[in-house]
């Protein structure tokens, strides 16, 4: 899921964390119902702001909401996600977006695309998806011909560019297909007043995309000589950094303009995390989540990688129980046997799937039951294989928060539960806004 609005977890209240899910998976869904299984893979964080402004203009409704099944992402449970004409025009950009990072990955020869047939397979699927998004757009009354024009336009944009061109006149494709697709949520939304500030939102936030995309890509393009907007022009960093800036100074007063039903969302995404995503992109930001506060207590665990990760029950953000108490079992006393995180045992305590140590559970000799209270002893080796393999199937030994060890049966993070982009922690310095929507 490629983008630049890459929120913490811990940035957001438990409220708005549950409406940018709701969003997020609401998006991957309209992807799924409109376009079929294989164009998930459009999902994309930048892409949900669509559908974000649409609600934020109108109000969430219950009618825009439905339950959706288990997901392997979510740890195989149901959520609440969005539905409707907003998360369906955000399914159509996002196919639009990625036929484009598609053709451009084809004409900078990236990875297999250098090979002709995986080239032309690649070039169908693109096509496929300018097709679906532009069906689908069809539909909401987006005429999406002013983002695949824009899309045809970059790759001669960009060989008409050399030294001394603007990078503005480069990324002036991408803004205008994000303009008209940000500007087309007041009309889904029934204000045609906000069009205008919202297709300014939509302008800086594409020359915004584009450059931050540049700016990380850079040593990458440099080692592959694959052609960079930067690079080409021979724009210095200093000055790429000074027009990002001016973007998001510029987003934040136009979001001034638009009228709002509740802007919440929004406005963290918009006014607070693309400040933060600019500093991520040009390495000024330190990750200090785990550093000491000045008060004693310790910032929360940095979980971005992975939107989907909940706490276990009765336990803290890192993990350990609240006040120091030892770890309780909902059904009986504490596990003498958990280690720090609550479910872990000490070094040396293996389960045999992959787990710390390849010892059992203990010493024995001091009365001790050979199993942890409340835990169920292991699976045998065939039960454990089937287990495991239910495990592979559903993703869980992937993406899942927590689950139960195939044969040991102790609790185990999924490998991408921890993954993440470093990042400040939460900080409303400099913001002149008075909102209470951070719970800065």
């Amino acid at each position: 899921m490629f983008g630049i609005v890459r929120p913490c977890r811990h940035r957001l209240s438990e409220g708005l964390r549950t409406e940018w899910m709701a969003h997020l998976c609401g998006l991957c869904l309209a992807l799924r119902g409109d376009h079929g299984q294989f164009a998930r893979v459009a999902t994309n964080y930048d892409g949900l702001l669509v559908s974000v402004l649409t609600d934020a203009q109108t109000g969430t409704a219950d009618s825009r909401r439905r339950t959706a099944g288990p997901c392997p992402l979510r740890g195989m449970r149901t959520a609440s996600v969005a539905q409707g004409e907003g998360a369906r025009l955000a399914a159509s950009v996002s196919l639009v977006l990625a036929s484009a990072k598609i053709r451009d990955h084809i004409a900078d020869r990236d990875g297999l695309l250098r090979r002709r047939p995986v080239a032309a397979a690649a070039r169908r699927i693109a096509a496929g998806w300018d097709r679906a998004g532009a069906r689908t757009a069809g539909t909401l009354g987006f005429e999406v011909s002013a983002l695949v024009d824009a899309v045809d336009r970059q790759t001669d944009v960009e060989r008409a560019a050399g030294p001394g061109t603007p990078l503005t006149a480069v990324t002036e494709p991408t803004e205008t297909a994000t303009a008209a697709a940000f500007a087309h949520t007041a009309t889904l939304a029934g204000k045609p007043g906000n069009a205008a500030p919202l297709a300014e939102v939509g302008r800086l936030f594409g020359r915004l995309a584009h450059l931050l995309d540049a700016v990380e890509d850079r040593v990458t393009d440099a080692a592959e000589n694959a052609w960079n907007p930067i690079t080409a022009t021979g724009a210095s960093r200093a000055g790429t950094r000074r027009l990002c800036d001016d973007a998001v100074r510029g987003i934040r007063l136009a979001l001034r303009d638009v009228d709002f039903a509740d802007p919440r969302l929004a406005h963290v995404l918009l006014v607070h995390e693309l400040p933060r995503a600019v500093d991520r992109a040009f390495a000024t930001t330190t990750c200090a989540h785990t550093d000491a506060h000045p008060s004693g207590n310790h910032h929360q665990q940095h979980q971005s990688g992975n939107p989907y990760q909940q706490q276990p029950y009765g336990q803290t953000p890192q993990g350990r129980p609240p006040y120091g108490q030892a770890p309780q079992s909902l059904n009986g006393p504490a596990n003498p046997y958990a280690g720090e995180g609550g479910s872990r045992l000490p070094p040396g305590d293996g389960d045999g799937d992959g787990g710390q140590g390849g010892g059992g559970w203990g010493d024995n000799s001091g009365g001790h039951s050979p199993h942890p209270p409340n835990q169920r002893p292991p699976r045998g080796f065939l039960a454990g294989c089937a287990a495991f393999v239910g495990l592979c199937c559903t993703c869980q030994l992937c993406c899942a928060s927590e689950y139960e060890g195939p044969w040991s049966r102790k609790k185990r993070e999924g490998l991408c539960s921890d993954c993440c982009d470093c990042c400040d922690c939460c900080s409303c310095d400099g913001c002149d806004c008075s909102c209470g929507c951070c719970d800065c």
